[in-house]
């Protein structure tokens, strides 16, 4: 399968809730690779890090995972030419419009939730990808299957 995630943190501090990101997108079969770097401590390593990434030949989408004072989604959306997700971590929306507030030409998804962040990055990746749509079709029918059943054991 051709592509990759890459989920790039503000710091080590939110790796777990990248993990749980990253378990999600790697159900899919998708290669899934983590990074530390700050928008505002180490800008260079987030510069580094897209440049790198716009060199690839195969497609990428990036997630970004920062609290507090999210620049790294809107940094790496800045630029790389890959698309870019953004979540903020946890249940605890600390600064929210940092994460959905950009200038003009910087654009990047909001999403709320770990497994929600995999799926938007995984059906990004889909696009150019047919047995990974496949994937994503048989896991929304899944979803809708469930309701369904949920639905008839309440009748």
């Amino acid at each position: 399968m051709a592509g990759k995630i890459i989920i790039a943190m503000g710091s080590k501090s939110d790796l777990e809730f990248c993990q749980k990101i990253g378990s999600a997108a790697e159900a899919f079969g998708v290669s899934v690779q983590y990074r530390i770097a700050s928008a505002h401590r180490t800008p260079q390593s987030v510069l580094k890090m897209a440049e790198e990434a716009n060199k690839s030949k195969d497609p990428i989408v990036f997630i970004g995972v920062a609290g507090l004072s999210n620049a790294l989604s809107g940094m790496l959306a800045g630029a790389t030419h890959w698309p870019v997700v953004t979540c903020p971590p946890g249940d605890e929306l600390k600064d929210i419009w940092s994460s959905i507030r950009m200038p003009p030409g910087v654009a990047h998804g909001t999403v709320l939730g770990a497994e929600n962040a995999a799926l938007l990055a995984v059906r990004i990746l889909s696009i150019s990808d047919a047995a990974l749509r496949k994937k994503v079709d048989d896991y929304l029918k899944q979803k809708a299957d469930k309701l369904g059943k949920d639905d008839a054991g309440i009748q």
